[in-house]
């Protein structure tokens, strides 16, 4: 009986360790992380930063390209036909893949299911500001100074998403709203600052203006109220059923292997919630780092989509 009761403990032991190191896993060769946008660029920033942390923190190598196109589509539309072998990763930006996705889905060769996620890298908090000296305060207030315009007044934007957004607004408050494309926030911030148009709407661009007193916030277009303006209302809260939240997010192409998906995860994680990442993140964007882990990054893909559908078939609906 002794002896019976000797190899099975030295069987289990040989298991358990067998069982735990199948559990681990790290990658062969280099890890390519694709970046559906341009090199200099915010999303290319961040994920270069947030790339040479996992190389300092695990010792693998991230190889990061730059794929521009269609505002991630063509990025995506590359990776979901790589092998689900965590080798390959992408980059995006969720607002323009939504959009795509609403507006012409048809056309596009994958939808939210198509792949795995593992993390979100922060959340672009998108404000309505104004020059600081501007007449009013609030999104009350402008409202009331707009109706007190023949013309209406001009409203700078750099994405479809931020127009698609306040047309209902402007809509609801019987006012008129003249939006005018810029090519980026700071783009807006120097348009506002120079008077040529009334307010903006900025993602991140606007935080280290409002700390310096030279805008202020109308509203929030976040869910919630943000940090660097805390009086200030969302649209939500002033009776307007609308938000955008932009998430930064990493995914791979369907079917990755369980203890693949919780490596590469642990990798982000660990990486988006350093201390160097942080403050890089608020140097270079004035962000803050905001990880949703793989299921939380899923939800948020998952009902994202949903959201801006119903948006934009809105927005059909009243041009017809």
């Amino acid at each position: 009986m002794k002896q019976l009761l000797s190899i099975v403990v030295l069987a289990c032991m040989m298991i358990v360790p067998s069982l735990g190191h199948g559990q681990d896993w790290s990658p062969k060769d280099s890890i390519t992380l694709q970046i559906g946008f341009g090199a200099g660029g915010s999303t290319d920033i961040m994920g270069r930063l947030v790339a040479a942390k996992i190389e300092e923190n695990t010792g693998w190598n991230i190889v990061v390209e730059n794929k521009p196109g269609g505002g991630g589509i063509a990025m995506f539309s590359s990776l979901m036909r790589q092998k689900p072998d965590g080798l390959t990763l992408g980059l995006g930006v969720s607002m323009p893949i939504f959009l795509n996705l609403a507006s012409r889905g048809d056309q596009i060769p994958f939808n939210i299911d198509t792949f795995d996620y593992l993390a979100t890298i922060m959340r672009g908090e998108i404000a309505m500001v104004a020059k600081a000296d501007a007449p009013y305060n609030t999104l009350e207030e402008l409202i009331a100074y707009a109706k007190n315009q023949k013309g209406g007044i001009a409203v700078a934007f750099d994405a479809k998403p931020q127009q698609m957004v306040l047309e209902p607004v402007a809509r609801d408050a019987e006012v008129k709203f003249k939006f005018v494309k810029h090519k980026s926030g700071a783009e807006q911030v120097q348009s506002i600052l120079g008077g040529h148009v009334d307010v903006g709407c900025t993602a991140g661009e606007h935080v280290k203006y409002i700390e310096s007193g030279d805008l202020k916030m109308i509203a929030s277009m976040s869910k919630d109220r943000q940090a660097c303006a805390p009086d200030a209302k969302t649209l939500i809260e002033n009776g307007f059923e609308l938000y955008l939240e932009p998430y930064f997010y990493i995914a791979a192409p369907k079917g990755l292997p369980e203890n693949v998906k919780a490596a590469l995860a642990k990798a982000f994680d660990e990486a988006i919630n350093s201390d160097s990442v942080k403050q890089g993140l608020l140097n270079s964007m004035q962000a803050t780092a905001h990880n949703l882990g793989p299921q939380g990054t899923h939800t948020m893909m998952s009902q994202g989509a949903v959201d801006i559908k119903a948006l934009v078939e809105a927005a059909t609906t009243q041009q017809q």
